[in-house]
C-alpha cells in the first residue's frame, strides 16, 4: 500500500468497513509523515503535529501507546487541509465589501527578525522594487513615538496594508554583522533579571519606542533565517517573539506570521515544520503560521500576507 498517495488511500478506505480499518496501518502513516513532512511548505497552530511523538522509534511504542499516525497526517498536510477548507460563501464577500467602507484604516502590522538582516538578498528592498508581486501603495505621513510610518502595500490590488519593519541595530552595524556572519546587538531589546546576558530565555524587556509600535499594530511578522549555513539561537528567538507578543502590549488574538525565509531558489533550507518546532511556536497562545519563502523571487510572501489579513479579520 505504500505505493498509494494519501489521497488514494483514504478513497479506498471509504469503500467497505475492512479496507476502512486496513489503510489506517500506523506503520504506513508513520512512513508518509516522515517522508512528507519536510517537503510541506507551510504549517499553523491548528496543523503542527507532534514532533517528538513522529521521531519516536516504533520499538519504544506498542499497541497502546500507537500513535494515530493517519489523522495526524490529514490534518498537517497543505493539500489534505485545502481540500477540506470550505468555500467562500457570497455573504461573506458582500460582508467583505461593507467591511471595506466601513474601515478607513489599514491594517498594520510589524516585522523584525534576523532574517530581514542575515540574509545575503534584502527581503524589504525586494518588497520595494516588485511592483509586478506586491506594489508600494504609498508612505503613510503619520509617526509612532519617532519610529516613522512604514510603508503600504497593496495585496491583489485592492487590499491596502501598512509594514513597519523594525530592525536590531544601525544599517552599518548590520551589514558587517552579515559579512562576519555574526549576531548584531540588538537595542529593540532589553534582558531583566540576574544573569540575564547568560540565560537567552531570560524575559526580554522592549524599548518604549517599540512597545508603541506593538500597542497599535494588528499582527506580528517574523522573518527567520532559513538558511542551514550558518548556526541559529532560536532560544533567543523566541524570546523576543514572546516579548514583542506580549498580552500586557495588546490583544493577544493578534497573529504571528513566521517568513521562513532564504535568499533564493536552490538554497538548502530548515523545512518549515522544524523551524516552528525550533522557534517553540507551540507555546505562542495566539493564531500563528510559518511560510516558507525566497527573498529573491518573493515566494511565498503573498500566501503569508493574505494569512495574516484574514486573521486579522480582513477578507481578501
Amino acid at each position: 500500500m505504500s505505493f498509494l498517495s494519501p489521497h488514494d488511500l483514504c478513497r479506498l478506505g471509504s469503500t467497505c468497513q475492512y479496507w476502512h480499518t486496513v489503510v489506517r496501518d500506523p506503520v504506513l502513516w508513520r512512513y508518509f509523515l516522515l517522508r512528507d513532512l519536510p517537503t510541506w511548505s507551510f504549517i499553523d497552530h491548528n496543523s503542527m503535529p507532534d514532533v517528538e511523538k513522529i521521531s519516536q522509534p516504533l520499538a519504544e511504542l506498542d499497541d497502546d501507546t500507537m500513535h494515530d499516525y493517519m489523522t495526524e497526517y490529514l490534518k498537517s498536510c497543505p493539500g489534505c487541509r485545502r481540500r477540506l477548507k470550505p468555500c467562500r460563501r457570497g455573504y461573506a464577500a458582500v460582508t467583505s465589501f461593507l467591511h471595506s467602507l466601513v474601515i478607513n484604516t489599514e491594517p498594520r502590522l510589524a516585522m523584525f527578525g534576523p532574517g530581514l538582516e542575515q540574509l545575503e538578498v534584502s527581503l524589504v528592498r525586494k518588497m520595494m522594487h516588485s511592483p509586478d508581486v506586491i506594489p508600494v501603495a504609498g508612505f503613510p505621513q503619520r509617526q509612532i513615538n519617532g519610529i516613522g510610518s512604514g510603508i503600504s502595500f497593496m495585496l491583489n490590488n485592492q487590499q491596502r496594508f501598512n509594514i513597519l519593519t523594525l530592525y536590531s541595530t544601525t544599517s552599518k552595524e548590520r551589514e558587517r554583522a552579515r559579512v562576519e556572519q555574526n549576531n548584531a546587538p540588538n537595542k529593540m531589546f532589553l534582558q531583566e533579571g540576574e544573569g540575564a546576558a547568560e540565560c537567552p530565555t531570560a524575559r526580554h524587556r522592549i524599548i518604549p519606542q517599540v512597545q508603541e509600535v506593538c500597542r497599535v499594530v494588528d499582527g506580528f511578522i517574523y522573518v527567520a533565517n532559513a538558511e542551514t549555513d550558518r548556526s541559529h539561537e532560536r532560544e533567543e528567538e523566541f524570546a523576543q517573539i514572546q516579548a514583542m507578543t506580549a498580552s500586557d502590549l495588546g490583544s493577544s488574538n493578534r497573529p504571528v506570521l513566521v517568513l521562513s525565509c532564504v535568499s533564493r531558489a536552490g538554497t538548502r533550507r530548515i523545512p518549515c515544520i522544524y523551524m516552528a518546532h525550533e522557534l517553540h511556536l507551540n507555546r505562542l497562545a495566539r493564531p500563528w503560521l510559518v511560510q516558507d519563502a525566497e527573498a529573491e523571487t518573493l515566494n511565498g510572501l503573498l500566501n503569508g500576507i493574505e494569512w495574516i489579513l484574514e486573521e486579522s479579520g480582513i477578507n481578501v
